[in-house]
């Protein structure tokens, strides 16, 4: 097997208390398509009725809109680490999207730009293009190791040969472009495990089984999936934390150019601007994203509706600034971004008539 297996979680990682607030954001996500090929039961996405009914826009992001978020990164003062394409629907749904790599990659604003697909839509001219675009990462997820696990999961007819010959095509030609192929043990099953590495070792550069997590707020995955989650994302332990690190060094940008505080806001209850009106730069420092940040710190995640409900921070094994709560709190309080903010938290739905679980008492506010 030429790939490594290995989590995709980069170890590198800084300490966001040294260096917060953040001038320039370390990771933007844009999402190319909110739309997806794949009706996946542990997905959001994939339930057509659940997002009609809070009416969520379902479509691509237009050309010229990402241009205009291209434009807006300029104004920072570095480059941003990484440019992430994806966020709740299949990137390869957007006929633009090699384009917009392309794009992003001439504009030097981005250290790195990578997309996560479920690799249904590949096909020998697409991944030409995104390769010679310049894309510098792409994951793969597997739904499945047959047509009928596809069915089963993603409920989606695939073409299992078809779709493994592509994905063997897009590593031949990957140049310089890291491919990560990863599943989930739910998905496979545990028997299945060696034929899973068997199958796509040769295809990629990384591979892994993760587990199921709770990542989506508000969307109940164990119900939906008949599962019981007992570990994390990366088989490390659940630990519940008082305040999302994503909120200081990243923020996402919707296909219908709303941006979103983090990037599991898939059903648009943390939206802090649009970037048709205001800029990336205006939105990364506005008020409305430094009142979730001063809700978190101040031990007040639980008190709103989406991110009280989230599991991405316990089960993921992001960053945790837990330790560090009172320096970054002491950072932001002597750069005056959290003067007034009280009305706006109220504003972007932190209220008392939310709490479910107790959370770690803050010092140092």
């Amino acid at each position: 097997m030429n790939a490594k297996i290995g989590s995709r979680k980069n170890p590198k990682r800084t300490n966001l208390a040294t260096v917060v607030p953040l001038s320039t954001p370390f990771v933007l996500f844009v999402d190319p398509s909110s739309a997806c090929n794949f009706r996946c039961t542990f997905c959001p996405t994939g339930d057509l009725a659940l997002l009609k009914s809070i009416n969520r826009f379902q479509g691509t992001l237009k050309l010229a809109d990402f241009e205009k978020i291209v434009n807006d990164v300029r104004q920072f003062e570095v480059p941003i680490k990484v440019l992430r394409l994806y966020k709740d629907g299949e990137p390869f749904v957007n006929k633009n999207l090699a384009e917009m790599i392309g794009i992003a990659k001439e504009s030097t604003c981005f250290e790195a730009i990578d997309t996560t697909t479920n690799g249904a839509l590949l096909t020998h001219e697409k991944s030409e293009k995104i390769v010679s675009a310049g894309i510098d990462l792409i994951n793969i997820s597997i739904d499945g190791l047959d047509s009928a696990q596809f069915l089963k999961f993603a409920k989606a007819k695939i073409d299992f040969d078809k779709f493994l010959e592509n994905i063997k095509y897009l590593y031949s030609i990957r140049g310089r472009c890291k491919i990560v192929i990863k599943t989930t043990k739910e998905i496979i099953g545990n028997d299945r495990v060696s034929e899973f590495y068997d199958t796509f070792g040769e295809m990629c550069d990384q591979i892994g089984i993760e587990n199921t997590s709770p990542c989506w707020p508000d969307f109940d995955v164990e119900e939906r999936m008949g599962i019981t989650i007992t570990e994390g994302l990366y088989g490390n332990e659940i630990l519940e934390q008082t305040a999302c690190p994503y909120l200081f060094y990243s923020m996402s940008v919707n296909s219908d150019m709303k941006a979103s505080a983090c990037f599991v806001d898939w059903s648009r209850d943390l939206i802090i601007g649009d970037v048709r009106t205001n800029s990336l730069v205006e939105i990364w420092d506005s008020k409305e994203m430094n009142a979730h940040r001063l809700a978190h710190l101040s031990g007040k995640r639980d008190l709103h509706d989406t991110c009280g409900n989230c599991g991405q921070i316990s089960h993921c094994g992001p960053d945790s600034i837990e330790e560090s709560i009172s320096e970054i709190v002491f950072r932001f309080r002597s750069s005056g971004r959290f003067d007034g903010l009280e009305e706006t938290m109220r504003k972007v739905g932190y209220s008392e008539k939310y709490n479910q679980r107790k959370l770690i008492p803050v010092t140092g506010l």
